[in-house]
């Protein structure tokens, strides 16, 4: 069977998100870190699940669990990427660092942001139905950059909270659909210059391995070594995720389904959009970490 693993970001995160989780040596370092007990009653509260110190942390480790809880009945992917933090584990998965690194690294990377934050508070405003004229026109009129790049006509972008009001009014009356995210930084964009050069530091003195399967990256296409996986983690802190690219990389190498890991099942709907004849689905779709395996392997001899 051949399949690509890919990692959601944050933005989408929620109580009932992997229902059929189970709480494991990740999860609870996780919620340690965060020194709490109950995350799905700490994600009830929209503010604190919006906090990047929160989210990204939390997110980090209860992918890495799912996909723990799901990998030993599977044999490797094909080629793995993350979306935005979704790096993280995405990286950790294809054998980067181990998961307690991951989970150490998305702390650092939160401070790192939340510090930037602090000097411009913003966010993340999703856009869709407006051509790349309609989209530049948009950030020059507004200020705001594009943190987040979907498809031709689906941007993410970012900026001060005054600058994604007046993109979002503007956006609705030129009529695009708009969505903010749960996300309180401008995650991607230039304001984010400071926090990407911090976490190039911490990321030198980090111990980093090969992948050791075939892993893409928002801002540096195939990361084929540790120099390369360093260089892309903090690059794509302040520059655009290439999604697109990604999902181009990832359909290059033939896989039969996709699978997402994490909330919801945006980057199912986008790829499905995009390659409906390659099946995506979200690990939110199913009542068991079995279910999901059973999913994959029904492609083994299609």
């Amino acid at each position: 069977m051949s399949f690509a693993l890919v990692f959601a970001g944050q933005g989408t995160q929620h109580p009932a998100m992997l229902p059929w989780l189970a709480e494991d040596d990740i999860v609870r370092s996780a919620c340690a870190a965060l020194a709490i007990t109950d995350w799905r009653a700490r994600l009830s509260d929209r503010t604190w699940a919006a906090a990047n110190a929160n989210a990204q942390i939390l997110l980090t480790g209860l992918a890495l669990a799912a996909w723990q809880q799901i990998a030993p009945a599977l044999p490797a992917p094909t080629c793995v990427a993350g979306y935005s933090v979704g790096e993280l584990a995405a990286f950790s998965a294809a054998g980067v660092f181990e998961p307690q690194r991951a989970l150490e690294l998305a702390r650092r990377r939160a401070l790192a942001m939340d510090r930037c934050a602090a000097q411009l508070p913003g966010g993340l405003l999703a856009v869709t139905g407006l051509l790349p004229a309609a989209i530049d026109a948009l950030c020059a009129d507004s200020g705001v950059a594009v943190a987040i790049r979907n498809g031709a006509d689906s941007v993410v972008l970012g900026g001060a909270e005054a600058m994604l009001a007046q993109a979002d009014r503007d956006a609705t009356r030129r009529g695009a659909r708009t969505t903010r995210l749960c996300v309180s930084v401008a995650s991607h964009t230039p304001w984010m210059r400071a926090a990407a050069d911090e976490f190039a530091q911490v990321l030198a003195h980090t111990p980093l391995q090969r992948p050791r399967v075939p892993l893409f990256s928002n801002a540096a296409s195939r990361v084929n070594d540790a120099a390369r996986a360093a260089h892309a983690l903090a690059a794509q802190i302040a520059s655009t995720v290439r999604w697109d690219d990604c999902m181009e990389d990832i359909h290059a190498r033939g896989p039969r389904c996709v699978l997402e890991v994490g909330p919801g099942q945006a980057l199912a709907r986008m790829w499905n959009q995009r390659y409906p004849q390659v099946p995506a689905r979200s690990c939110d779709d199913f009542r068991s970490a079995s279910a999901v395996a059973e999913w994959i392997k029904g492609f083994e001899s299609s």
